[in-house]
């Protein structure tokens, strides 16, 4: 029997669409859907893999409890009353903050998962809870919420119309996107320089999307914040900003204009590695463009003045007068209002409570991973005794991955929501697998949301689901249940929770999808015969349905009081003087270390994939040829990479793609510890990066971890 199936990809943020074909049961084939609206037949090397997770002999398929002599296939039933009884006993015991929860970025790839993580926290009742956002995004979503008065308020840029696109430290030629859905990446990239546009990146490394580009320009890891106030400054100084009619729409420009003038070129020159006659240029060529973007990712949300960063990353925008226009950054208008769902569920929240060692504060309701360790070895009250991660790997993707470890080891109780045992699900004393990709239904909820397109696509498993299966949603329902009931702060969901459990009945996470839609912009709001967007509408067109391209939207989306930009937010504003100290102060000339992703990687869990990683060795420690010859190393030369927190092996690959004074580990790597149970990533070289960064190292507005600027020394041992 031979089935054809079209889906989107949840590997990245893409969503591309694919053709999948099925025969006797197998998947024979998985292509690029050159019918869909959005990839336009695009797929990068992760989507065919997905065939090779789908059938992966080392995924797990059933619960697993870990004992003295080994991992031990258990029931659904005794995992949930297990789980449910010890979580239930730390609880009454040290008390709900002595529970901590982390989800992973695969979460957001996955609407049951999204949706279910906020009634299963709620039934917790922990404030000892973290996810993946403290590693790379906070800065942003933070900026946005103090801006425009909601972090999901994130305006995206018009990449199909814009004529200039500045870049500062993202590589979507590798992430195919990040916080900005890029469906068809290359090609529409290439699409501003076959109009006779330009793109410009800001990057310490000369990474695939240079060759992209029209010009590329180094910079010093963490300095972005410097750099666009130094941008700024050239503009006002020039003359370049509308003050009136930015004005009707804005607070706070006279305050934005006044600090930027702080920050001539010629003070930030040092500290960038960028001339002062770079930065006129840079920010001349932006103003003179018809239609020009900022856009901001990783690289500046992994510093140690990220928020700062990202607020004049915005402001750029804003003041150049490329916000909510045409070709500028505009928000989207989803089929689902990603927006709305997050102030019920999550709200616009800063600081409220804060972490018990460091007094790191809290964001959305998260604290910021960088203080996982220390919370679980430190003894006192509200020490975390227990743990839950939900598709996550903290131990290769946060600061300090050791010391992680080592407080993972020791914990009361640890539950891991997970399909495979890696480098932190080994600690669990129990695994509860949730089905593949392929076995469930899935709808973007998140990434349609942020896209450079409004587009809608349902995607139906392609694969049958074993019948003693659970999905995300299901295992997360069931274990809130017993815990407490699920709470999303909605009464009608709240109370048709409570009501279908009782039943023995199933609410499920594709019903939640079709009443959003309903309810959403394109949707009929439950009106009796108006029709609009539903479920049923979406699976009889398979390859998406094409919503239209992005619309001004500010007076939706920007939701401050006055429902004006606020320009000049008073945190932002009250962190300034620490980065004048940095900047005016002495700075260490030793080697910094940053990260980087590869095509063919995302983050730690694609290694075990042998299309993926065979090919040449992508794990070396890239070096400036200058800086190796001061060391004495030579390529392949095997060398020790030392910082505050650790110290890994790794091998020297020469290159001026690398900026002076910066070397580079890939993100995700480091597999050793699971060797046995992920056979295939278990033999990829290359080491863990976060067992060199230092949880120390922190923005101190969000606690998000500075991953990039590390110092670091190395030496030779051979």
């Amino acid at each position: 029997m031979h089935t054809t199936h079209y889906r989107t990809c949840n590997l990245c943020e893409a969503m591309c669409g694919m053709v999948i074909t099925v025969e006797e049961g197998r998947i024979t084939g998985i292509r690029g859907d050159e019918e869909d609206p959005f990839s336009r037949g695009h797929i990068c090397p992760k989507g065919p893999a997905m065939r090779e997770v789908y059938e992966d002999p080392d995924r797990l398929r059933h619960p697993m409890r870990r004992t003295r002599v080994g991992w031990q296939r258990i029931s659904w039933e005794e995992a949930f009353t297990e789980a449910a009884a010890r979580i239930s006993e730390v609880r009454a015991k040290h008390g709900r903050d002595a529970i901590g929860l982390y989800a992973g970025n695969p979460t957001v790839h996955n609407h049951g998962a999204t949706i279910g993580l906020q009634g299963f926290a709620r039934a917790l009742g922990s404030k000892s809870r973290f996810d993946a956002n403290s590693q790379d995004a906070n800065p942003k979503l933070f900026a946005c919420m103090l801006m425009y008065g909601d972090q999901a308020s994130i305006p995206i840029p018009d990449v199909d119309r814009t004529d200039h696109l500045l870049i500062f430290g993202a590589n979507p030629a590798a992430s195919n996107g990040s916080l900005l859905t890029l469906g068809d990446v290359k090609g529409r990239l290439r699409g501003i320089r076959d109009r006779g546009g330009r793109i410009v990146l800001v990057d310490p490394r000369r990474s695939e999307t240079a060759a992209w580009c029209d010009a590329h320009h180094f910079v010093r890891p963490g300095s972005d914040a410097a750099l666009l106030l130094g941008i700024l400054q050239v503009l006002f100084t020039d003359g370049k900003i509308d003050r009136a009619t930015v004005g009707e729409s804005t607070r706070g420009l006279d305050e934005l204009a006044t600090i930027a003038l702080r920050f001539p070129p010629e003070r930030v020159a040092d500290a960038t590695g960028l001339s002062p006659s770079v930065i006129r240029t840079i920010a001349r060529d932006f103003a003179a463009a018809p239609r020009a973007v900022a856009y901001g990712r990783v690289g500046i949300c992994h510093g140690a003045f990220s928020s700062i960063a990202s607020w004049l990353c915005e402001a750029l925008n804003v003041v150049t007068g490329n916000f909510d226009r045409d070709g500028g950054a505009m928000f989207t208008r989803p089929a689902i209002d990603l927006g709305a769902l997050a102030r019920r569920l999550v709200g616009n929240r800063w600081g409220r409570w804060k972490s018990r060692v460091r007094g790191l504060p809290e964001f959305g309701g998260q604290l910021p991973g960088a203080v996982m360790a220390e919370e679980m070895d430190t003894p006192g009250d509200g020490q975390i005794r227990a743990f839950i991660t939900i598709a996550g790997n903290p131990v290769l993707s946060t600061p300090n991955g050791e010391r992680l470890a080592t407080a993972l080891a020791k914990l009361d109780f640890m539950v891991a929501i997970d399909p495979f045992i890696n480098e932190t699900t080994r600690h669990a004393h129990l695994i509860l697998p949730p089905l593949n990709a392929l076995e469930r239904g899935h709808y973007d909820l998140v990434f349609h949301a942020l896209a450079v397109r409004n587009t809608a696509k349902w995607s139906p498993p392609v694969m049958p689901a074993p019948d003693d299966g659970r999905d995300d949603w299901a295992i997360l329902y069931e274990l809130g249940m017993r815990l407490g009931g699920m709470r999303f702060g909605a009464p009608l969901l709240d109370g048709a929770a409570r009501l279908v459990w009782r039943a023995g009945w199933s609410l499920t996470a594709d019903r939640v999808i079709d009443l959003l839609l309903r309810a959403g912009a394109y949707g009929g709001r439950f009106v009796p015969f108006r029709g609009g967007l539903s479920l049923a509408a979406l699976r009889k067109t398979p390859h998406g349905i094409d919503l239209g391209p992005l619309l001004p939207a500010g007076r939706e989306k920007v939701r401050t009081q006055g429902g004006k930009v606020d320009l000049a937010p008073a945190p932002l504003v009250a962190d300034l003087p620490r980065l004048e100290r940095w900047l005016d102060g002495q700075r260490a000339n030793g080697l910094v270390l940053i990260g980087r992703r590869h095509l063919r990687s995302n983050n730690s869990w694609m290694h075990n994939c042998p299309s993926l990683v065979k090919g040449p060795d992508r794990s070396g420690l890239l070096i400036h040829p200058t800086d190796a010859d001061r060391l004495g190393l030579t390529d392949g030369q095997a060398v020790r990479v030392r910082s505050r927190v650790g110290a890994v092996a790794a091998t020297v690959r020469r290159s001026d793609e690398i900026m002076p004074g910066v070397v580079s580990l890939p993100h995700g790597y480091g597999h050793a510890a699971a060797a046995d149970t992920l056979r295939v990533a278990g033999t990829v070289a290359g080491p863990n990066i976060n067992a060199l960064t230092d949880e120390e190292l922190v923005d101190p507005l969000t606690g998000t971890a500075a991953l990039s600027g590390v110092p670091v020394t190395i030496e030779a041992t051979d």
